[in-house]
């Protein structure tokens, strides 16, 4: 395919990451609104739709040819990277985050470039702004970037390098940072607290009094292929989230309400918690007790984007999914 054959009214969408848990909901959604979309995938995988051009490697030693997967391309959505990792392994974390995350994306960003691709959308992450924010004071666009671990700061990276090329006119960026994403399939500390949650076990995190942003997956899908094209996105780095901020208590009250379960939640001083958590080195315990705010103001004003499903229906659905229900 080459040109602009087979193109519909959206244009031709690239995904990379395809496979992933935002991925397969990205490809979905944009089939299910009449997109042409193409996949990037680092191994060929079954479960893409049918209608999916699929994109892999020949081997593990080699890269996806994107002169092919790129030709006729409009707008690239790059979700491919090194997450985060809890318990790090790897002998020099830094350098290959950065192997991943920006020697990766400066590639296909040129190949993106060569190809005439108008758009390329990178996911990038709340971490390259920090951590945790005081409660009532949101991470928003304007905020300084400060992050904290290798992950955060080869995601900044790959952002300055990204907006290097649109700086020089080879290529639209539009960068989007999300916070805790949830959705059916979540893993980490969200899905390990959903399990406790319909399981039944007393959490003693009543009396915490933190705020928490979330995006839940089909907000963040939506506004991912939101920004693929519309001029207000051009060049800019926006912040993304269901507009509704909620403490670790109220998360759990509310999980347990789409579940069905009662919310068993022991008042422990959360003092204690975080020295428990300090000397344990428990980082997924500190990150239920730490506020994390952020602001998506400036995608509501550029884009006019706003989340269309509630925090309560995300849970809703994930507690259905999570339960054979849908």
């Amino acid at each position: 395919m080459s040109g602009t054959a087979g193109k519909t009214a959206g244009g031709v969408l690239l995904v990379t990451g395809a496979t992933g848990f935002v991925g397969r909901a990205l490809v979905d959604e944009a089939l299910a609104r009449g997109r042409t979309v193409r996949a990037a995938v680092r191994q060929s995988q079954p479960g893409l739709p049918a209608a999916v051009r699929v994109f892999a490697p020949g081997s593990p030693q080699e890269t996806v040819d994107w002169p092919a997967a790129l030709d006729g391309v409009d707008a690239v959505v790059h979700l491919a990277a090194r997450v985060h990792v809890m318990h790090e392994s790897h002998g020099d974390p830094l350098g290959e985050f950065r192997r991943v995350n920006v020697d990766a994306t400066a590639a296909l960003a040129e190949a993106a470039a060569r190809a005439g691709v108008r758009r390329l959308v990178f996911a990038s992450s709340v971490k390259v702004l920090g951590e945790a924010t005081a409660p009532g004071r949101p991470f928003d666009d304007r905020s300084v970037p400060h992050p904290l671990d290798p992950y955060g700061r080869s995601k900044l990276e790959a952002e300055e390098m990204l907006l290097g090329f649109a700086a020089a006119g080879r290529l639209e960026v539009t960068v989007l940072r999300p916070p805790l994403v949830y959705g059916p399939g979540v893993k980490g500390n969200l899905g390990r607290l959903l399990r406790w949650v319909e399981a039944g076990v007393p959490l003693p995190l009543g009396a915490v009094d933190n705020r928490r942003s979330l995006v839940g997956l089909d907000n963040l899908v939506d506004a991912l292929l939101a920004v693929t094209a519309h001029p207000g996105a051009r060049n800019r780095r926006f912040l993304v989230s269901d507009g509704e901020d909620l403490s670790t208590p109220e998360l759990v009250r509310r999980m347990a309400r789409a579940l069905g379960r009662p919310a068993r939640l022991l008042r422990v001083p959360p003092g204690l918690l975080e020295a428990a958590s300090r000397f344990g080195g428990a980082e997924s315990v500190r990150r239920l007790l730490e506020s994390l705010q952020v602001d998506a103001g400036g995608l509501r004003e550029a884009v006019g984007w706003r989340a269309p499903h509630s925090v309560d229906a995300g849970l809703a659905r994930l507690a259905s999914v999570g339960r054979g229900r849908a």
